[in-house]
């Protein structure tokens, strides 16, 4: 069984706003692969579904981004989850250019909140993460404005191709494919 996560914030409020990356990422697998995301569970929504053969759990936490880590650690735990083989979250980065992905097999919170969350509640930072661009804040604008704003039209078009290629990643991840997910998708997008 696989848990992939998608953080965001919950609400209409925060629809499709850069903090809620994850959450687009979660809703482009649900629909590409007819999973049902209606079961209120684990503190947040989700829905179960089959990929390329695996068995997997699809989650958006309800928790709001900086308490991430209560409903992820439930999930986990509820699984009984080998962390490093079976755990995929999907979160914004704001130190990737729009449309850029990253995966790693582990790593720290990079100063994102929600990561930090769930390290604390998870106990370890060795698990699989798919990081998508979202862009730096203007010089001088607040950074809590920036990651709760939503992209420009041409960042928008940039942002939904890397949501594709995060649901691709993940195809590749939950069949045991992580290095080919990182060859292939660890790219840098540059703006013409």
């Amino acid at each position: 069984m696989y848990l992939i996560v998608g953080l965001g914030n919950p609400t209409k409020k925060y629809e499709h706003t850069r903090h809620n990356i994850g959450f687009d990422v979660i809703d482009y697998l649900a629909d590409q692969y007819n999973i049902s995301m209606n079961t209120k569970k684990f503190k947040g929504i989700c829905g179960t579904g089959v990929i390329e053969g695996s068995k997997l759990l699809l989650l958006k936490p309800q928790t709001f981004m900086n308490l991430s880590g209560n409903s992820v650690g439930e999930a986990a735990a509820y699984y009984k989850l080998d962390l490093a083989q079976d755990l995929i979250v999907i979160y914004d980065d704001i130190d990737l250019a729009p449309g850029s992905l990253r995966i790693r097999k582990k790593g720290s919170a990079g100063g994102h909140n929600g990561m930090k969350d769930i390290i604390a509640h998870l106990g370890t930072q060795e698990f699989p993460r798919i990081r998508v661009g979202v862009g730096a804040k203007i010089e001088g604008q607040d950074l809590v404005n920036h990651v709760l704003g939503h992209f420009s039209g041409e960042d928008r078009e940039l942002v939904q191709e890397a949501v594709r290629s995060a649901s691709d990643a993940v195809r590749l991840m939950v069949q045991g494919e992580i290095d080919a997910a990182m060859n292939q998708y660890n790219k840098k997008v540059v703006k013409e």
